[in-house]
């Protein structure tokens, strides 16, 4: 009993939730297989049900995210896009009419209609259009005057504030330079100075902290990394002990904590995994590129054709120790295990499948929605945050987004899979590719 009361409450919790998280395991091993299928299973229907309801109608307890209305809007409409869901005609049209009416005179979206612009409104809006989709949501962001606004945040140390005489940390910088990006705007005077910004922020642990001196953190990370990626200065970056930080965030629950001695959290599924993965492709591809169009390259053009001619030659069929074990049959979704396929493979840094099982049996609700960790109540954002990790921890596998995971990378059943991610802005692969043809070739 002495022992227990010295326990810090910090120890205290983390007890109860692993009590929580391994009682949950516990019963799920002790149940029958049916029942094992069935709790692994996303239950997509229930999932779009609860979206669907909140993206056409909120209770007044949400007034109080009145300032955040876009995000509201993306992560809703992202964790349906995730879903493979469509939208009707008429919601589309709602929301590009809504979020028109919260895009300013002077360029910028606002947390609503009238409001002041806000870079993290402005991303969370200009990803819900990417993901809407289509010239009409397209052609509505006004990028002349983004490209202004942007312009106006921009900080003399090389950062960027979130609003006019707001703060600067590493949230703003991502936000700024993933929306530069996605829409063909950036330029040098966007990114002068940044990496040097990005680079004052990363602590003695590897992590980013959010600015200069404080404690490295997930969400931080992610943005840090995928900002300097997108200017092209990763390698700035300590990236050996960026790595070490972040795979060793995932924590005996299976997923991922924020920051060190911290509890472990269902929204860090997807940002402490990107980071991840991000980082493993950048190890294993010395050459990757990151194009104007912010679209992760491994390689040159000319490199792939070389390489795919020397994946195909037979006297390089059995290179990989795995290839036996990769041309199983059966996988249910016709890929071709051939040497091509399986180089195209690689070990993901991270436990995938028990960050699927953590996500799946401890932050899914049976009646909709994801949580944080057992005992919480489901949200919108844990449920996008879950869902891209969830997408994420799929198709870790894969070298690049172009390559299908094999039934054995996904828990439960193959209609579990998501739709693949771009790493850097956190919008499905079709639709940032639709929105790179359309702002790219304007």
């Amino acid at each position: 009993m002495e022992e227990l009361s010295s326990i810090t409450v910090s120890q205290r919790e983390q007890f109860l939730v692993q009590n929580d998280v391994f009682g949950i395991y516990n019963d799920f091993h002790a149940s029958e297989i049916a029942t094992q299928k069935y709790l692994v299973e996303i239950q997509r229907d229930k999932q779009v049900d609860y979206l669907m309801k909140g993206l056409k109608q909120l209770g007044p307890l949400f007034s109080s995210l009145d300032a955040n209305r876009p995000w509201l809007c993306y992560w809703m409409l992202h964790s349906i896009a995730l879903l493979g869901e469509p939208l009707d005609d008429d919601l589309e049209h709602n929301i590009i009419d809504f979020l028109g009416r919260c895009q300013c005179s002077d360029g910028g979206y606002g947390g609503g209609p009238g409001q002041l612009p806000h870079l993290a409104t402005s991303y969370a809006a200009v990803n819900t259009l990417v993901t809407v989709g289509g010239d009409k949501a397209l052609s509505s962001i006004n990028r002349e005057k983004m490209s202004c606004f942007l312009r106006r945040m921009k900080d003399r140390s090389g950062g960027f504030r979130m609003h006019d005489m707001g703060e600067m940390d590493v949230r703003a910088c991502y936000t700024a330079i993933s929306i530069a990006s996605i829409l063909n705007i950036m330029d040098d005077e966007l990114t002068r100075g940044l990496g040097d910004y990005i680079v004052s922020c990363q602590t003695y642990e590897g992590g980013i902290a959010g600015e200069p001196g404080s404690e490295a953190h997930g969400g931080y990370t992610y943005c840090g990394l995928a900002t300097m990626i997108l200017i092209n200065e990763v390698n700035r970056l300590d990236l050996d002990t960026l790595m070490d930080w972040a795979v060793h965030r995932q924590g005996v629950e299976m997923g991922f904590q924020g920051r060190t001695n911290k509890l472990v959290d269902g929204c860090y599924t997807f940002w402490q995994a990107a980071p991840c993965v991000l980082l493993q492709r950048l190890y294993s591809n010395h050459d990757l590129e990151v194009h104007g169009s912010s679209h992760i390259s491994l390689g040159t053009d000319a490199d792939h054709k070389e390489h795919d001619h020397d994946e195909d030659d037979p006297e390089d069929s059995d290179d990989d120790d795995d290839s036996d074990e990769d041309s199983d049959e059966g996988c249910g979704h016709g890929v071709q295990h051939t040497s091509t396929y399986i180089n195209r493979r690689t070990q993901p840094v991270f436990d995938s499948l028990g960050l699927q099982r953590y996500v799946l049996l401890c932050s899914k609700k049976s009646d909709g929605g994801f949580r944080d960790k057992p005992r919480k109540a489901p949200d919108f954002y844990h449920t996008c945050y879950c869902l891209s990790g969830l997408s994420v921890a799929q198709h870790a596998w894969s070298k690049d987004e172009d390559t299908p995971p094999l039934t054995r990378d996904i828990l439960g059943s193959y209609s579990n899979l998501l739709e693949p991610v771009h790493l850097l802005h956190n919008v499905v692969m079709d639709r940032y590719n639709e929105a790179n043809e359309f702002f790219y070739s304007a």
